[in-house]
């Protein structure tokens, strides 16, 4: 609560103001003299509304916040000669509880005259000058707000405590006196840079230095403490003559703030099915905020529980700028016994160590190699838990000879860690669902066979999101006649039951394919069409199916019907390649209409000629028209060609580069080639 009384005693301008608005609704007797503008019951913006005292007004909006105050000029009234007086204050807005009035939004605040324009006494009466002053001046602030005043000399070399001690301030902080004492000796060295140019920029005259930093304990070397510092130098004729602050304890204040932004920055995971994304999005929040070096491990469990031995994936990492890179590690990975330990006690540890110079036998060989050119002094393992069991392992490092992390740094790194954990369960279960589901896929994706007179390739690239699991298949079957058959399609939807819809269509189109005779891919798709909508719930199916015959001349005459899938793409010796819009004109898809028409298209496929089916993920992109990606494949192609690839070089030189796919990818193609096991 706020001692007014001691206030007006000191002679302290001082104002209490409260809510959004700034009313104000108490100040003392210097306050009013200094800002004769300003009466009780007035509104901040109302009574600081001219340009001359915006910047006071500028400083209560700042109060509570992590941006310092900066020093305002509070215009006087005019002299008996009529010169206008002009007086360079220091402003402090302190957040309070106060025993009257509204306690919502509450600020004190604290003005203190520091340089006036004039060179008379009068003018320069309330500026600090000697110790004793201080010590009157700011026994009643010790009253009304938990901090230590403080008096530094100008040159920063001997530090005095005018009210209160800063050991019984934030439990015993480190305060030597005399000569040869800095802040800078006290101050962490992660926060040294950003004080210092806080301080330079107080020295100029620019701001109110107001900063939360982390401070030495006593007698702990390697223990901090959040605190907030509040200074400003008292000048004589223009000269700083000595440094008068606050030191106030932070601890809370940081760690709300820090926790509020750093769960801002990982909220965007909630919604992600990425586990890569998800882990990378934690490893940048926390770095360097909390710690220097951040990698995060997927487990991997032996069949055998009884080996001891556990086996990790590195997912993601992040470093603070100037950390030694880490070294690329195998898929079989083995963790080092302090991991293990905390793998199965779920339980987070902390070792500290000199810098570089981790304990022998607790972490794998490579980790202490890196530890050692990273000048690690730290080490925290954190478990990532879901479901009772630890899915994951965080290691933290503090590194280039920082400090270790206190323990409220490590206690918000947890907190940070375990709110993924729900949006990684999520991931973990889509994972799982789909290395289900392509499992599936790939077991009914056949080994192309051996043609004579043609060489056959196929690949699937599944797509880059672990949430969509596609329906797409491509089939190539030798007919009894000689004939090849082949086959591609998609059922829509991108779950575990579009995967199995997959499997019974594609393998109903096989055996309809196989003892279709002398029917032809019209006749086969119609069939297909009439069984899916029997004994299937597959939605919509797009399926292209083709025959190829060898025929005299070293060619082969093509057959085919497309119920609306993609056209396929025909690949000339020479020239350019084309999409066969008008031999493979689409019907309607399969599961649509019972009884829809279906017609077939025929051409001849000349020796080094290729003919590619593909599925549509293939020409999907984010941002561009279908038209226009199926125009650059066929560019893509005639690159392709040009080098002189093998087919099955071609198909993964057509494939997108990690990260692209939007749908899964199903691409076979057939070229005539006399060379290769010649026809009969």
């Amino acid at each position: 609560m706020v001692d007014f009384e001691g206030l007006e005693q000191a002679a302290v301008a001082a104002a209490l103001v409260t809510g959004p608005t700034h009313r104000l609704t108490r100040c003392t007797p210097r306050f009013r003299d200094l800002i004769s503008v300003w009466r009780p019951g007035q509104e901040a913006g109302i009574a600081l509304a001219g340009p001359e005292l915006r910047p006071l007004l500028r400083a209560l909006d700042l109060a509570g916040s992590d941006r310092p105050t900066p020093l305002v000029t509070v215009p006087q009234p005019p002299w008996p000669g009529g010169r206008p007086e002009q007086v360079l204050c220091a402003v402090s807005c302190t957040p309070v509880d106060p025993s009257e009035g509204d306690a919502d939004g509450s600020v004190l605040l604290l003005v203190t005259p520091v340089q006036s324009e004039s060179s008379s006494a009068a003018a320069r009466q309330h500026v600090t000058a000697d110790r004793a002053e201080d010590l009157a001046r700011y026994e009643a602030l010790l009253s009304a707000v938990p901090q230590v005043v403080w008096r530094m000399t100008a040159d920063q070399g001997e530090t005095f405590t005018l009210v209160g001690r800063l050991g019984e301030t934030g439990g015993g902080l480190w305060n030597p006196t005399g000569p040869g004492f800095s802040w800078m000796d006290a101050v962490h060295p992660k926060d040294h840079e950003v004080f210092a140019a806080q301080w330079a920029a107080t020295a100029r005259g620019d701001a109110l230095l107001d900063a939360v930093v982390r401070i030495r304990q006593d007698g702990e070397p390697v223990r901090y403490r959040y605190m907030r510092i509040v200074t400003v130098p008292v000048l004589r004729d223009g000269a700083v003559a000595e440094w008068i602050g606050t030191v106030a304890d932070a601890e809370d204040q940081w760690k709300v703030r820090t926790r509020d932004r750093l769960l801002e920055r990982v909220s965007a995971v909630s919604s992600s099915d990425n586990l890569s994304r998800v882990f990378a999005t934690t490893a940048a929040a926390v770095v360097p905020d909390l710690t220097d070096a951040l990698a995060i491990f997927q487990l991997r469990y032996p069949d055998d529980a009884d080996t001891g031995v556990l086996y990790a994936s590195r997912v993601r990492t992040a470093l603070a700028k100037g950390v030694a890179l880490l070294g690329p590690i195998s898929e079989d990975f083995a963790l080092g016994a302090l991991s293990r330990e905390t793998i199965y006690r779920r339980k987070t540890q902390m070792i500290t160590f000199p810098p570089g110079r981790p304990p022998e036998g607790l972490v794998s060989d490579a980790s202490a190699a890196w530890m050692a050119r990273a000048q690690a002094t730290s080490l925290a393992l954190i478990p990532i838990v879901i479901d009772g069991r630890t899915a994951a392992l965080a290691a933290a490092s503090s590194c280039l000879g920082n400090p270790p992390p206190a323990q409220i740094e490590l206690g918000l790194l947890e907190e940070v860690l375990r709110s993924v954990e729900e949006p990684l369960r999520r991931t973990l279960e889509l994972q799982s669902l789909r290395n289900t589901a392509l499992t599936l896929q790939r077991s009914f994706l056949v080994t192309p066979p051996q043609i004579r007179g043609g060489e056959l390739a196929a690949v699937y690239h599944p797509a880059s999101t672990t949430a969509e699991i596609g329906g797409d298949w491509y089939d190539a079957t030798l007919l009894p006649d000689g004939a090849l058959a082949l086959s591609i399609g998609d059922v829509a939807g991108h779950d575990l039951q579009a995967a199995t819809e997959m499997t019974k269509t594609s393998s109903m189109l096989r055996a309809l394919a196989y003892t279709a005779g002398t029917d032809g891919p019209a006749h086969t798709l119609s069939q297909l069409d009439h069984v899916t909508q029997g004994v299937s719930t597959a939605a919509l199916v797009t399926a292209l199916h083709a025959v190829l015959r060898p025929t005299t001349g070293h060619r082969w005459q093509v057959t085919l019907s497309n119920a609306g899938h993609p056209p396929p793409l025909l690949i000339p010796t020479t020239g350019h390649a084309r999409h066969l819009t008008g031999a493979a004109a689409p019907d309607l898809p399969l599961c649509v209409t019972p009884g829809a028409a279906r017609h077939e298209g025929q051409f001849d496929l000349r020796d080094g000629e290729t003919l590619l089916l593909y599925t549509d993920g293939l020409v999907e992109r984010r941002g561009t028209d279908i038209s226009e990606s199926m125009d650059q494949l066929a560019h893509r192609v005639a690159a392709l060609r040009s080098s002189d690839h093998s087919l099955a070089a071609l198909l993964q030189g057509l494939l997108p580069t990690a990260g692209e796919a939007v749908d899964d990818i199903a691409v076979i193609a057939f070229r005539a080639d006399r060379t290769r096991h010649p026809m009969a």
